[in-house]
């Protein structure tokens, strides 16, 4: 890990996450992406929303934004309508990016703006009182299911596809070697991308549905996922309950901001080659 400090805020340690948790394993894969992608500090932003996940953007040392809940991806698209030249990356939960947060996903999706969305999926409001989510399995119990869950939840992976994200990667915290090599992947296509990240969160989810650890929880993830190679000769019997990991879906589209400056290169509105001239001396904060 004492390659990764360069991009901490070591004196905001230790975190405030839950023993056997698996948000630190997805942190973890995050910062290795970007160090391999060898990715500028002071031109990465990352924004997060409310939730046990997005709390990770206080112990980042780069241009950091803890926004208000279900948010997040609103806040980081209007940094990359004014700032196109910056990365932008997105640290968010189940509950916080697809229920309050839903109508924001689905449109910075449709629109294929270049913002990159880690979605830390482990299934439950974890800090907010263990309520379930949108993403919450069937039958599972929550707080408020305590009798199991009986709404069907999203695929969210599918769900960003159909409403037009041009990248979409899913994996685990057992498999973080294939989920560094997602984010990357996602962090480089020009488009909107998602990677969905199912973590363990041992203390609201796995106590409540029989899983007593996180490494009870890291097992389940071993046994359970499928990759995709695999999962295509599998018939939906054989996947049922499986989770897919691996790149889901990479085509090439249109990008948002790229086409807003066409517009405004069309309309005789000239601003310097950029919709907004970028600012001069910014530094991460």
């Amino acid at each position: 890990m004492r390659e990764l400090e360069r991009y901490l805020r070591i004196e905001k340690f230790p975190h405030i996450w839950c023993p056997g948790c698996g948000n630190g394993i997805v942190l973890g894969s995050m910062l290795r992406a970007v160090k391999r992608l060898d990715l500028d500090q002071d031109q990465t932003v990352i924004v997060g929303g409310i939730g046990c996940s997005s709390r990770a953007v206080g112990y980042l040392d780069f241009n950091t934004l803890h926004t208000t809940h279900g948010r997040a991806i609103a806040f980081a698209t209007g940094i990359k309508m004014a700032r196109p030249d910056l990365k932008v990356i997105v640290i968010t939960g189940d509950g916080d990016a697809t229920a309050i947060g839903g109508n924001h996903f689905i449109h910075a999706a449709r629109r294929n703006i270049d913002i990159t969305v880690l979605l830390f999926n482990n299934s439950i409001y974890g800090m907010t009182g263990g309520q379930y989510s949108p993403l919450t399995p069937v039958n599972k119990k929550a707080t408020t299911a305590p009798y199991g869950v009986i709404e069907p939840s999203f695929d969210i992976a599918e769900l960003a596809r159909v409403a037009g994200a041009s990248y979409v990667g899913r994996s685990t915290t057992y498999h973080s070697s294939l989920l560094t090599g997602l984010i990357m992947e996602g962090i480089e296509n020009k488009g909107f991308s998602l990677v969905e990240a199912v973590t363990a969160c041992p203390t609201a989810y796995g106590r409540r549905n029989s899983m007593k650890d996180g490494l009870e929880m890291l097992l389940w993830q071993k046994e359970n996922a499928v990759q995709i190679q695999q999962a295509k000769k599998m018939n939906p019997e054989e996947l049922a309950g499986k989770i897919i990991i691996g790149r889901l879906h990479s085509q090439a589209a249109p990008e948002y901001t790229d086409m807003y400056e066409q517009l405004i290169n069309r309309s005789g509105f000239q601003t310097g080659g950029t919709m907004v001239t970028p600012l001069k001396g910014t530094q991460r904060g």
